[in-house]
């Protein structure tokens, strides 16, 4: 029998996220609080932005994407990511008060790696961490925008732990090896994500993320997601199998382009409204109380 061959793994992925329905429980449920508490501070909800790099200034206004998104998470109070950018552009990210954490690339220049560590925590950052989903290209190590990365050993990493008081975060985990490996290092998080489906056929994160959370029981290691969250729908099934909060990605670029930081902050507050939403539909007081027993699974998958 003939069938389609589908690689992309961001297909892959929203084919498995919608494949998950979720029961209603409605008796003695009540409006449900979104907060959460993340690296000792309290948050309005368990979505962050995306830790985006290379953004220009959008509809001839003076910010830079970057800038303006930053600014969408701290009105929104809400964990804020960057990803691949100078030490200028950090600093002005960092004067716009949002509780950001910088995602530095595996740079081949070690010293560039460090530099923009202790560069982000004498700013203020709320975090740091590194990008190991952009270690490999297609020809060997990737090179981005020029800049050639390098692999990372659990060493190197443990090195970049110690080397500030700041939590540290693993972004690109999509196993359960690579989970505990981030565990033993020292990172306080991990973003399971495949990077937009760099890897061809790569797992859905929701589909080894309750696999991930057993093997980090106990751990104190947060659970961040990422690929293809785009609903308070996405974020709640996340969720339920494990997360403890969901990064929004390219879903929010549109409102970036065409309406900058008021666009940002709208299209969040419109995810965190239909997370409120089905959390109450589903007997879901508070972000702890979401269960697992609400999803169900059709034969999309």
């Amino acid at each position: 029998m003939d069938y389609e061959r589908i690689a992309d793994a961001n297909v892959i992925t929203q084919r498995y996220m919608d494949s998950i329905l979720i029961e209603q429980r409605l008796i003695d449920s009540v409006v449900a609080d979104t907060g959460i508490t993340f690296f000792g501070e309290k948050f309005d909800m368990p979505v962050m932005t995306p830790a985006f790099s290379h953004l220009k200034k959008y509809a001839g206004r003076q910010q830079n994407g970057l800038v303006e998104y930053s600014l969408a998470a701290k009105k929104c109070n809400i964990v804020n990511f960057c990803g691949m950018m100078e030490n200028d552009l950090f600093s002005e990210i960092a004067k716009t008060g949002a509780r950001t954490v910088r995602i530095v690339k595996p740079y081949a220049d070690n010293g560039k790696v460090r530099d923009q560590m202790q560069f982000a925590e004498s700013v203020g950052a709320f975090g740091i961490g590194m990008d190991i989903d952009h270690i490999f290209g297609e020809k060997g190590h990737d090179v981005v925008i020029g800049e050639e990365m390098t692999s990372q050993t659990s060493d190197m990493l443990r090195s970049y732990v110690e080397l500030t008081k700041l939590p540290f975060v693993v972004k690109g985990v999509l196993s359960v090896s690579d989970a505990v490996k981030s565990a033993d290092i020292g990172a306080k998080a991990i973003i399971v994500s495949h990077h937009h489906g760099r890897l061809p056929y790569a797992l859905p994160p929701m589909m080894i993320l309750p696999k991930i959370k057993e093997a980090l029981k106990g751990r104190d290691v947060s659970i961040i997601v990422d690929c293809s969250i785009a609903s308070g729908a996405d974020v709640f099934k996340a969720l339920a199998l494990g997360a403890d909060a969901c990064a929004v990605g390219r879903s929010m670029l549109p409102a970036l382009e065409k309406d900058g930081t008021e666009g940002v902050a709208g299209f969040i507050r419109k995810v965190g409204d239909e997370l409120r939403y089905i959390m109450s539909f589903t007997g879901s007081a508070s972000v702890s109380d979401i269960d697992r027993s609400v999803l169900h699974y059709t034969d999309l998958r």
